[in-house]
């Protein structure tokens, strides 16, 4: 199986100086990328299941993969949601489809955002996994501006197998996440 160029490079440049860094003594200690996941959560599917439809064909365009519908897990009677409605679109990426999403994102689609001073540092949950929130899926290359309905944010966690949030923010600072100084 060809391996992509995010992989490539883990495997003969972060992985080693990762393991130097922190003093592992073995390979397998070193931090890696488990998974991506994208989730589009949609208030307004409630009134609109239209709406779910085209977050599902822009996740499409994204990632290459068809996302899973994602249902109310309980009733909130102020936003008239029941439990079990629709209320967002969500995909996990792993192997080859992840690395290209990461590499699409780092190097294409952050570069793109509006204003852009770099993400923050601080979004990190304790054990090395990150979330981003992005506010446009027009961004991404893939996405084209005539045939979208209405601009929808999404959050992008990068789950990583680091043991702590200092060895996560070296891996993907390694890849070329451009983190606020």
């Amino acid at each position: 199986m060809a391996m992509t160029r995010l992989q490539e490079r883990y495997a003969k440049e972060i992985a080693p100086a990762l393991k130097e860094q922190f003093k592992y003594s073995s390979v397998m200690q070193v931090p890696r990328l488990h998974k991506v996941v994208i989730n589009i959560g949609m208030g307004e599917a409630i009134q609109n299941k239209n709406t779910l439809v085209s977050a599902q064909s822009d996740l499409v365009e994204i990632t290459g993969q068809k996302p899973v519908v994602t249902k109310a897990k309980r009733s909130v009677a102020a936003f008239k949601l029941r439990e079990g409605m629709d209320i967002g679109v969500m995909v996990t990426l792993r192997g080859v489809r992840m690395f290209d999403f990461i590499d699409k994102l780092i190097n294409i689609a952050l570069p793109r955002v509006r204003d852009f001073q770099g993400v923050s540092g601080d979004a990190f949950d304790g054990r090395g996994n990150y979330s981003l929130g992005l506010k446009e899926q027009l961004i991404f290359p893939e996405i084209d501006y005539d045939k979208i309905d209405k601009v929808r944010g999404m959050e992008v966690t990068i789950v990583t197998t680091a043991r702590t949030d200092e060895e996560g923010r070296q891996l993907l600072r390694q890849f070329g996440m451009p983190f606020k100084k």
